[in-house]
């Protein structure tokens, strides 16, 4: 092992722990009362040591939900051609699904992780983050399926449309699934698989062929 990646895995390790005790403190006492002198005593370092990783408090809630949200997107850019766009996207989340537990766990446990979505689900300052991170994460979206139908995104808004759609879905099945008792990462993707299975019905002229629970 060099020099350079016993350093790297040190950082990394401190990264971690800042995420960790972090999501432990959102957790147990609230986002807004949790200071980031209260997370750095808790891994004793600094606060200079906090910042040079992250640039607040918001940045740390976010941090396993970055890694996600980024697996996600590369599962997009990954579909094959032959699939339509809206198949992309839950084929896409379908993939995720698979490893997504391992790259939660290499930083925080899943419970503590999924905790932590409940806390971002109902505390009015990281929903109004949430709602902003989505809105960049449709342009990115939008801007892939338009290359892989040959779009042009500013005067064809068919991507957007259906990317917000989609979007719009997920927060949903979120907020609901953060309403719950079941905080595990099975019973947030049955609430998601639900909310998706309802799109194309929904979206008809005949609702008495789709049931709402």
């Amino acid at each position: 092992m060099t020099v350079t990646g016993l350093r790297e895995r040190k950082k990394q390790r401190t990264r971690d722990a800042l995420v960790r005790v972090a999501h432990e403190l959102f957790v147990t006492h609230g986002y807004e009362e949790t200071t980031v002198d209260e997370i750095t005593e808790a891994v004793d370092v600094s606060q200079r040591t906090f910042f040079r990783y992250f640039a607040g408090k918001e940045a740390v809630a976010f941090a396993v939900q970055d890694e996600v949200e980024s697996r996600f997107y590369d599962a997009v850019v990954a579909r094959p051609p032959g699939e339509s766009p809206a198949r992309a996207l839950r084929n896409a989340l379908n993939s995720t699904w698979a490893s997504m537990g391992e790259a939660i766990q290499d930083v925080v446990p899943i419970g503590l992780h999924m905790r932590m979505w409940q806390v971002i689900e109902t505390t009015p300052a990281l929903v109004a983050v949430h709602m902003r991170r989505s809105t960049e994460m449709e342009d990115q979206l939008a801007a892939v399926l338009a290359v892989r139908e040959g779009l042009d995104p500013h005067t064809d808004l068919r991507p957007r449309v259906l990317v917000a759609t989609f979007s719009g879905v997920m927060r949903t099945a979120g907020r609901q699934w953060g309403s719950g008792e079941d905080l595990t990462l099975e019973g947030a993707r049955q609430v998601m698989d639900h909310c998706l299975d309802l799109m194309g019905p929904v979206l008809s002229d005949d609702w008495s062929s789709c049931a709402g629970e």
